[in-house]
């Protein structure tokens, strides 16, 4: 009688910490789609983006959470964000509405990368007149060693949408958390959701301040042994990963 009431009440306490634990990560991916709606809205109020044209998207339990397509931000509820398997060849998502046209490039990012856990897309309004001109960003300023190395480059042109595109922006993406998107705008990642977002600000300062010093004449590249060493330097600086 004792060994059987031990035995349920071990099975017990193994129930509630499972059912504890599927809590937490109900409440965490609640979080997630709170935070993603939080940051479309905070990127069209900033000038960071326009209308419906970009798409936040955030790794949660092997799944992605991603904006809706065609749903104004204002609209947005938390049930409304797409949730689709990252390791999958299928486009079935969960959710009352389709996910972004653009899930396909998000899918394929974190496939490229398992230490991203975010990713901003915009058509940014500098990023994109450089993105027109199918131009990279070199090391005008250090900042771009934030990207992980001496430039962040310029994806080659394909259709939005299509398998295509992510396969062009992955190979831009090589080794960098950001690339522009020839004839289209950019795309940043990072490991949550604050540091994406934070790398897409950042990514089209930089888009300005190359355009800006491009208009005013000779421009000074910084040479490759100097970014390595902000390279170092950053890995201790800034925004700190923090899971969300």
């Amino acid at each position: 009688m004792i060994v059987r009431s031990i035995s349920k009440v071990a099975l017990g306490s193994k129930s509630l910490l499972e059912g504890n634990y599927a809590l937490e990560v109900r409440l965490k991916e609640l979080e997630k789609r709170k935070k993603i709606i939080e940051l479309c809205l905070d990127m069209n109020s900033c000038g960071l983006n326009q209308g419906t044209s970009g798409n936040i998207s955030a790794v949660h339990e092997g799944y992605m959470l991603i904006t809706p397509t065609g749903i104004p931000y204002e609209k947005l509820e938390p049930h409304h964000i797409a949730k689709m398997k990252i390791v999958s060849d299928t486009n079935k998502w969960e959710g009352p509405f389709a996910p972004s046209t653009e899930w396909h490039f998000h899918r394929a990012i974190y496939k490229s990368n398992p230490d991203f856990g975010a990713i901003v897309h915009t058509h940014a309004l500098f990023s994109t007149v450089l993105s027109i001109s199918r131009t990279e960003i070199p090391a005008c300023h250090y900042m771009i060693a934030a990207f992980g190395g001496n430039s962040v480059r310029c994806s080659e042109y394909a259709t939005f949408g299509t398998e295509e595109l992510s396969e062009k922006i992955v190979v831009a993406m090589k080794d960098r958390s950001a690339c522009l998107m020839a004839n289209h705008g950019m795309v940043a990642a990072g490991t949550n959701l604050d540091k994406a977002m934070w790398s897409a600000v950042e990514l089209e300062a930089l888009a300005s301040q190359y355009y800006h010093a491009k208009m005013a004449g000779d421009i000074t590249i910084l040479p490759d042994d100097e970014i390595r060493i902000v390279i170092e330097k950053f890995k201790n600086y800034g925004l700190k990963s923090q899971p969300n």
